[in-house]
């Protein structure tokens, strides 16, 4: 049985310790300074995807009051064939670690996460729970590796969220699962996408159209445009097989 949060998606963002350790990685697709300010302030690590860093260097110049060296990244790191000179110029200058892998059989996001994985084993620490800005938007094949991707590490991590201006989302293994709502912060579309498997048998508790041991699949249901409630503080789902959960997210703008 799962219990989630999203502690970092609260406007004041103050996390405490015993909520868990947050590792954002800056995709390459468009967000807005709102979101890309509330996730930075709960994250104690940061990494640039490749062409991610291209997004949050326009971004910060782009936006009225903000200085580009208030948010520096700790990594940027992937084949490097995205960034411009002059991004990669800027952030060498300020002595940030720009790392050029060449892996053909790794994508910029999962070269990432094998430098989150390999922080984690010098500091024998926790894992990060990780925050992927970005990845749900943009082009369809670069959306369909987020779904692959992070159905895949599932096995191998807690807790992956990937998060755009529009929605978040993340694998639910299979069992049972009490998601905790913040209904100042999510909207009313929600949904239960069956991506990866062949079938599963669903069970869910605090939606408008709950589903009681509803069979799930592409040639079948498929619980899109489901919606939260109101009054309702945690939506609770039961699956036999992994699904991936997402909710449209409120302006926070």
């Amino acid at each position: 049985m799962s219990h989630w949060n999203l502690p970092f998606l609260d406007s004041l963002s103050n996390i405490s310790t015993t909520e868990g350790k947050y590792a954002l990685i800056i995709l390459n697709q468009p967000f807005s300074f709102p979101l890309l300010s509330r996730i930075w302030k709960a994250c104690q690590w940061r990494c640039c995807a490749d062409g991610g860093t291209n997004r949050l260097y326009d971004l910060l110049t782009s936006t009225q009051g903000q200085d580009v060296n208030s948010y520096l990244p700790d990594l940027i790191k992937g084949d490097l064939d995205s960034i411009r000179s002059e991004v990669r110029k800027h952030y060498e200058s300020q002595n940030i670690t720009v790392i050029e892998d060449d892996d053909k059989y790794s994508t910029d996001l999962m070269k990432c996460i094998y430098s989150i994985e390999e922080k984690e084993k010098t500091e024998g620490a926790q894992q990060y729970d990780i925050i992927l800005l970005g990845g749900l938007s943009g082009r369809l094949d670069q959306t369909v590796h987020t779904l692959h991707y992070l159905h895949k590490l599932r096995k191998t991590r807690k807790r992956v969220f990937a998060i755009t201006d529009e929605n978040i989302g993340w694998v639910l293994d299979e069992g049972e699962h009490f998601i905790h709502i913040n209904h100042s912060v999510l909207g009313q579309t929600c949904g239960l996408l069956p991506v990866g498997i062949d079938s599963t048998i669903l069970s869910t508790t605090g939606l408008r159209w709950n589903l009681s041991e509803q069979e799930s699949s592409f040639g079948g249901l498929v619980s899109t445009s489901n919606h939260l409630v109101p009054e309702e503080p945690t939506v609770w789902i039961k699956t036999s097989k992994p699904i991936w959960w997402v909710a449209e997210l409120r302006s926070l703008a």
